[in-house]
């Protein structure tokens, strides 16, 4: 080692040494005033389709990102005139407003908390949004976008657009079977019983927003609401998707363009946030802080429905369930591994074991390969053609 030849050389050795050993973790604080503040979401349709407004507060990152959800509040929308319009709480911080209003006049919202704190919105003047053009999709080497097409006009220029995405799921291993905890024996399963066949549905995780007078004659022309890549499992055999086009005046824009930015830096809307942004809803007394910018306008809705067969080749692999198995062994009926087994709820019986004319066994696969209800829901949507 003839490194370390000078006394200067042993100094700096040390030097590091002590940098190194004496290094701590840092955990930045985040600032108390920027979490428990109301938020409030939604854009309350004014022709009569049901609408969600959404209340939460702001939680640190640390929590993961999950607002706590405000239960138990009352709104309400009030005109110049005095009509009043009430709101139904749906659950889980969701409150539901169906109403067909006169554009003509201005709104204000009410929202008074459980705890007595009472919040309210500056003027909302609704705007008539103007109808989508086009709905459609297209399919490339990477997969399917699904676009629209708009144009603005003198009232409205800026859009926001939504979409609720719904399509079919079927379980990896398909089974008729059920063991019946009540008769400790498997049974075929009912109609009613079948876990064979669900529809999952998920609301757009994106803040799409567009300015028409960017474009010639106002036109956004295939502006994209999504894309699928190729072999996703929301095209293995059919996928709807219902698209919302919201016209917004320039104050909302301004509060979606700073909620976006928010969304990119920090992955999640409303968790502390990095800027100033208030938008248009305020506490009465002025003590509570509130987020959030309530619109009233006309939504504009497009559906479209893709059957697998429309954008072959599609070839649906999900690696969730690459580990799928049915068993090599077969539980035999009487056994005390058919009894302890298959009462709990990790497995499920998939196929008999026929000796002679009798079922004396059955073979079995983990219920997560089985049962599609742990993913989706077995109704079918309103909506739904075959």
């Amino acid at each position: 080692m003839r490194f370390f030849r000078s006394p200067q050389h042993i100094a700096l050795l040390c030097i590091l040494v002590f940098l190194t050993s004496c290094r701590e973790e840092f955990f930045p604080e985040i600032e108390t005033q920027a979490t428990g503040i109301l938020v409030v979401e939604g854009y309350l349709d004014s022709e009569g389709i049901s609408s969600d407004l959404k209340l939460s507060y702001t939680a640190p990152i640390t929590y993961d990102d999950v607002p706590a959800v405000v239960r138990g509040a009352s709104l309400q929308l009030i005109s110049n005139s005095g009509d009043q319009y009430s709101f139904i709480e749906k659950g889980e911080g969701v409150y539901s407003f169906q109403q067909d209003l006169d554009e003509s006049q201005t709104y204000y919202l009410k929202i008074q908390l459980i705890n007595g704190e009472e919040f309210y919105s500056d003027p909302i003047q609704p705007i008539i949004t103007p109808p989508i053009l086009e709905a459609g999709y297209a399919r490339d080497e990477e997969g399917v976008e699904i676009f629209v097409n708009a144009k603005g006009d003198e009232n409205a220029d800026d859009f926001l657009w939504t979409f609720e995405e719904t399509w079919i799921i079927r379980p990896r291993i398909r089974s008729t079977y059920i063991f019946d905890k009540d008769l400790n024996a498997v049974r075929t399963r009912t109609e009613e019983e079948r876990n064979d066949l669900c529809y999952r549905t998920l609301e757009s995780p994106d803040i799409l927003l567009e300015t028409s007078s960017r474009f010639e004659n106002q036109v956004v022309f295939r502006q994209t609401i999504s894309e699928i890549p190729t072999n996703d499992q929301r095209l293995a055999e059919k996928y709807s998707v219902l698209i919302s086009q919201k016209a917004l005046d320039s104050k909302a824009v301004e509060f979606w363009e700073i909620l976006k930015k928010n969304s990119l830096d920090l992955g999640s809307f409303f968790s502390p946030l990095p800027s100033i942004i208030s938008g248009n809803i305020h506490s009465i007394d002025g003590a509570s802080g509130a987020v959030g910018y309530v619109s009233i306008g006309v939504v504009r809705q497009e559906r479209i429905f893709i059957e697998n067969n429309e954008v072959q080749p599609w070839y649906f692999s999900d690696p969730e369930f690459d580990d799928c198995f049915i068993s090599e062994e077969a539980l035999y009926i009487g056994t005390s591994a058919f009894y302890s087994t298959f009462n709990g709820s990790g497995v499920a019986p998939v196929r008999e074991l026929i000796e002679g004319t009798s079922i004396v066994a059955y073979y079995y696969a983990p219920t997560r390969c089985v049962d599609c209800t742990l993913y989706g829901d077995k109704e079918k949507p309103e909506f739904w053609i075959e």
